[in-house]
């Protein structure tokens, strides 16, 4: 009998010590997790123009998602203020130029799409290749293979390394296939997420108000043939601009995020269209 208490007594305290282990070491594992995220910044690439009512949504969101992950972040809001037509890729490449001194890697982000699933989309530093977070699976809208549009990150190397993105896109649209083969041609593997619990229809929030902010899919003389071709040698390094104005700002939450007015130079010898007669914005 005597035997048989001291063997419960073994057990009973083995148990306890096995279950005290496993908790300091799982409290290790996730605090070499936030020390490595820390390790690296990113910066949150934002292309803009007259969205203050989104830029009002985006911002307490993505503070709040990114430090539930602990994710070290800044905001850089690229401002287009400009008479031309809108130029997603070039304020990204601008909003790259701009921030890659203080940061390792970069989130090409829309305004308009808000990530819900904090477990499966994690903004990680993307050390094996880009992570398209905004997958065709779980897109709202956009469900083609290629498509690598809405949220990507990637490293400023691999950035660099594919000339950043074609600045001769003007109006809507386009810019994210031209990348998608930059991306494919270097040999880099895309990353996105999957296997999550939710899908496309909870997975983001899309804000998009089209009544209020029309796309612009108008295409002028040769935009759209010369929109099939790749000019891998004009990217960020061939993207001209001038800052206007770069201020440091706050929310009434007290949410700091650079905003950089910028005018972007038109080629009109590449891109004729970028200046042609539109309303819509």
């Amino acid at each position: 009998m005597f035997k048989i208490r001291v063997l419960i007594r073994l057990c009973i305290i083995y148990f306890i010590l096995f279950f005290l282990i496993s908790l300091w070491y799982l409290s290790k594992l996730e605090t070499n997790e936030t020390k490595s995220r820390l390790i690296h910044r990113l910066a949150v690439i934002v292309p803009y123009r007259n969205r203050s009512n989104e830029l009002e949504i985006f911002l307490p969101h993505m503070n709040s998602f990114l430090n539930s992950q602990s994710v070290d972040h800044i905001f850089m809001i690229v401002n287009q203020v400009d008479k031309h037509r809108f130029n997603r890729a070039a304020l990204i490449n601008i909003g790259f130029i701009e921030s890659r001194t203080f940061v390792d890697y970069i989130v090409m982000h829309d305004i308009d799409l808000l990530p819900l699933n904090h477990k499966g989309l994690p903004y990680i530093y993307p050390k094996y290749g880009p992570i398209h977070l905004a997958s065709p699976e779980y897109h709202p809208i956009y469900h083609y293979p290629s498509y690598v549009g809405g949220i990507l990150i990637i490293t400023c190397k691999d950035f660099e390394r594919v000339n950043g993105m074609s600045p001769l896109y003007w109006g809507w649209g386009r810019e994210d296939d031209n990348f998608y083969v930059r991306i494919k041609r270097t040999g880099m593997k895309i990353y996105r997420p999957s296997n999550l619990s939710t899908n496309n229809t909870n997975t983001f929030q899309h804000i998009h108000d089209n009544s209020m902010h029309k796309r612009d899919y108008a295409k002028y003389g040769k935009q759209k043939e010369e929109g099939r071709k790749i000019y891998p040698e004009l990217g960020f390094n061939t993207t001209k601009y001038e800052i206007i104005n770069k201020e440091m700002k706050k929310t009434n939450q007290g949410i700091e995020y650079i905003m950089l007015d910028v005018k972007i130079e038109c080629d009109y010898n590449l891109t004729p269209w970028c200046d042609h007669p539109t309303n819509i914005f």
